[in-house]
C-alpha cells in the first residue's frame, strides 16, 4: 500500500441507501476542505459532519476524503468523481421541490373524482362544467362508486377525491363537510301517505318500503326505525337509485332519501311526492373525502370550495 493512500474496503453489490442531506453535508465538505467550516457553511455541527461522512463513505464502500490533521480533508479520487455527481443530484433534487410546489400551487392537472352512486347523476354533472369554466386548466374525471369502495379507491390513489356522506369514515380519510341534508319520504301520489306535509317514523311502520341496498347506505336508512325500536317493511330493495324512484313512483312502497332531485318525475316520467321526515336521527352531512394532507394541492383545495359555493347558495 503506498503511503498516504487511503485503506482499502470490502467491495460489496450497490444497494446505497444514503440520504440527500449525507450529500449535502459532502458537497460542503469537499467544497470548504474543512468539517468544521462545513459546520459553519450550514449552520451544522461538527460532530454531525463527521458522522454523516462516515456514513456516507461506508455505504458507498469507498474513502471520500483523505483526513490531514494539519491540513483538513482532501479528496481522494473516487471523492473528486463522486462530488461533481453529487452536486448534480442535489440540484436535481432542488428542481423536483420546485416543480412539486409548482404544481401544487398551480389549479391545473387531471382532477379524478368519486361520487356516491346514490347522487352522481344529480350532483356532479353540473359540478364538473362549472369546475371547468372556472379552472380551464384543470380536466375532471368522475367515478360512480359506493362509500366503500371511494374509501378504498382513495387508499390506492386511484382517485384524488371523493363526494359522499359523513358514514363511517375511516381515521385514515379526511371529511370535508359541505352541507347537511335532512331526510325526506319519496311516494307516488297515490299513496295513503303522500298528502301528509311531514311524516314520521310511526307514520311509516305499517307501510312497504322500497329499500335502496347499498353498502352502509342501508344500515343507515334502517336506523331511522332501530332509533324508535322498529324495523321497516322491506317490499322491494335495489342497488340504483334510479330504479328505486321507478319502483316508488309505481306503487311498490315509499323510500327514504337525503338527496332530493331537483325534479320531481321518475325515470319513467310518472310523478313523485316528497315529504319531510322527521326523526330524532340527525340530519346526514354531505361533503368531499380525501387522503391525509391532499389539501394541499391547490386543485384539491379549489374544488372543494367550489362545491361549497355551488351547493350552500
Amino acid at each position: 500500500m503506498i503511503d498516504g493512500a487511503p485503506p482499502l474496503r470490502h467491495h460489496r453489490p450497490m444497494q446505497t441507501r444514503f440520504t440527500l442531506r449525507q450529500l449535502e453535508y459532502f458537497t460542503a465538505a469537499a467544497e470548504t476542505g474543512s468539517i468544521a467550516a462545513a459546520g459553519r457553511m450550514l449552520n451544522v455541527s461538527s460532530p454531525s459532519i463527521s458522522t454523516a461522512l462516515t456514513q456516507l463513505e461506508d455505504e458507498l464502500g469507498t474513502a471520500l476524503f483523505l483526513r490531514q490533521r494539519a491540513q483538513g480533508l482532501a479528496l481522494t479520487e473516487a471523492g473528486r468523481t463522486l462530488a461533481a455527481q453529487a452536486a448534480k443530484i442535489l440540484s436535481e433534487a432542488t428542481e423536483l421541490t420546485r416543480l412539486a410546489g409548482s404544481v401544487s400551487d398551480a389549479v391545473q392537472g387531471p382532477l379524478r373524482l368519486g361520487c356516491l352512486v346514490t347522487f352522481a347523476q344529480i350532483v356532479v354533472p353540473d359540478l364538473r362544467r362549472s369546475f371547468e369554466a372556472a379552472f380551464p386548466s384543470v380536466s375532471v374525471s368522475q367515478t360512480e362508486l359506493t362509500q366503500p369502495d371511494i374509501f378504498a379507491a382513495l387508499r390506492r390513489a386511484e382517485i384524488d377525491l371523493g363526494l359522499s356522506y359523513a358514514i363511517d369514515v375511516p381515521d385514515d380519510l379526511d371529511f370535508h363537510p359541505i352541507k347537511t341534508l335532512p331526510p325526506f319520504v319519496m311516494l307516488d301520489p297515490a299513496h295513503a301517505l303522500a298528502d301528509h306535509t311531514s311524516l314520521t317514523i310511526r307514520d311509516l311502520a305499517a307501510h312497504e318500503m322500497v329499500l335502496l341496498d347499498l353498502p352502509l347506505s342501508s344500515d343507515y336508512f334502517r336506523a331511522f326505525f332501530a332509533a324508535s325500536g322498529g324495523a321497516p317493511v322491506i317490499a322491494e330493495r335495489t342497488k340504483d337509485m334510479a330504479v328505486a324512484r321507478s319502483l316508488v313512483a309505481n306503487g311498490f312502497g315509499y323510500s327514504i332519501v337525503n338527496f332530493r332531485p331537483i325534479g320531481t318525475l321518475a325515470p319513467d316520467g310518472k310523478p313523485l311526492v316528497f315529504i319531510p321526515l322527521t326523526s330524532d336521527v340527525p340530519p346526514i352531512a354531505m361533503g368531499v373525502l380525501s387522503a391525509k394532507g391532499a389539501m394541499k394541492r391547490r386543485a384539491c383545495a379549489a374544488f372543494l370550495d367550489h362545491c361549497v359555493s355551488e351547493m350552500t347558495t
